[in-house]
């Protein structure tokens, strides 16, 4: 495999293009002209400098034709669009691996969205969105702690790779792995997609404690409480819980819920600190995913009757403006909360 395709062209798209060039060559969709000359005559991007095998483009026919296997990497509200647009120059041969950690509910109408009008058998994974929408066959997604800016500056990382064939894992990891990043394998696709979707959640309740001044001990619990809550949603839409306490669950988590780096955890923390909503939501540099996310789920924990507290009170700080504190107190005296009940 010679040359790698990537669309987007996003802080991950550019995490995904530097690491994918010590192995293969990349080619980087968008759709933006000023994005593909910054690539192609200055290789760079988002003030980070790109190897000489890394290319731009935005034609679909070029990037669908060169490339069998493609990132996906474009926000959860944008993907069933993408999907669309290169469904006519995708073959049952082409191998996606998407990156893209929410969900999708565009198949329901903008009017029952806003209602929340929507049930479980509404709401997709990514993967199954490629599936619905084109006849790729092979399909996975990419999930774990991958904060961009930590890989960027040339930490060390690591990922999974998920999905039901050992062909995409095995080339995931072909053309992924290099000193510096080490992808593990996983079958349960499933699983992987919803834990990279639920954590954002997480990651916003843990940033709103930090604005309020709250520790560790407050954070540390919120982590494992949460990380229950993921468990019980990710069964109650079929998954194995075990696969949740692996590198793209438990270890995904406490990343994304613990970092600065985190565009999740930093909403979280701006919000508690009495900026406006629709203010955050305007001058982030990156798509909030988590903010979208609480409210999907947040109305399938209704539909399904799933008690999940700390995903439906986050939902009335997010967007009714719930008192923090009373938030906080409704949580810390659930007098009926077992501590580990998911096993």
């Amino acid at each position: 495999m010679k040359t790698v395709g990537i669309i987007g062209a996003g802080s991950f798209g550019i995490t995904l293009a530097k690491i994918l060039a010590r192995n293969v060559d990349v080619l980087m969709y968008s759709r933006n002209l000023d994005v593909i000359d910054n690539i192609n005559i200055r290789h760079e991007h988002l003030g980070h400098k790109l190897r000489q095998n890394t290319l731009g483009t935005n034609d679909i026919i070029k990037i669908t034709s060169e490339c069998e296997l493609l990132f996906a990497v474009v926000p959860s509200s944008n993907f069933r669009q993408m999907m669309k647009d290169f469904c006519p120059f995708l073959k049952p041969s082409h191998i996606i691996i998407q990156g893209t950690k929410g969900l999708d509910v565009s198949k329901i109408s903008e009017e029952d969205y806003r209602k929340l009008n929507f049930s479980k058998q509404d709401v997709c994974t990514m993967t199954e969105v490629i599936r619905q929408e084109s006849n790729v066959i092979r399909v996975g997604c990419l999930s774990g702690p991958n904060l961009s800016k930590e890989i960027l500056s040339g930490q060390p990382a690591a990922t999974v790779i998920a999905s039901e064939f050992d062909e995409v894992i095995k080339l995931g990891q072909t053309v992924l792995s290099s000193k510096k990043f080490f992808a593990f394998g996983s079958h349960d696709l499933k699983a992987a997609e919803i834990a990279g979707a639920f954590k954002n959640i997480i990651a916003i309740a843990s940033g709103i404690l930090a604005g309020m001044g709250m520790g560790k001990n407050m954070q540390s619990l919120l982590i494992t409480r949460g990380l229950r809550e993921m468990i019980y949603f990710g069964t109650a839409m079929g998954t194995n819980g075990a696969a949740y306490l692996g590198v793209a669950g438990i270890g995904d988590l406490i990343a994304t819920a613990t970092s600065e780096d985190s565009r999740n955890y930093t909403f979280g923390k701006r919000l508690a600190r009495g900026e406006n909503f629709n203010h955050i939501m305007s001058t982030s540099t990156e798509v909030v995913e988590g903010v979208r996310t609480l409210k999907i789920i947040n109305q399938l924990a209704k539909s399904e009757n799933l008690n999940l507290p700390i995903v439906q009170l986050l939902d009335k700080v997010v967007f009714e403006g719930f008192d923090m504190q009373r938030a906080l107190d409704f949580l810390m005296n659930d007098n009926y909360a077992v501590d580990v009940d998911f096993l």
